[in-house]
């Protein structure tokens, strides 16, 4: 049930993150959420071992969205459209 969980909050935090992003998506909603549970995970990491915020709580989410927002930015500067390598 944990990982049905992990899925849901991280699909949540990815739509929130693909909204305050500027640009149009056009990925699907399995990218999104491997974006948002990767940008909670990071941000869990970073922030409770830099004692930003606790373990759990609202700037927890809202550290879970940065991360996702900054993943989101870095998968847009690797893998635009059209882009000349």
């Amino acid at each position: 049930m944990h990982w049905l969980w992990v899925i849901i909050v991280g699909l949540v935090v990815g739509i929130i993150a693909k909204a305050v992003t500027p640009g149009k998506e056009a990925m699907g909603w399995i990218i999104t959420a491997i974006l948002g549970i990767a940008g909670s995970f990071i941000s869990t990491y970073v922030g409770e071992k830099l004692g930003w915020w606790p373990e759990a709580g609202f700037m927890h989410f809202l550290g879970s969205i940065l991360g996702a927002v900054v993943l989101l930015v870095i998968y847009h500067a690797l893998f635009r459209r059209g882009a000349t390598s």
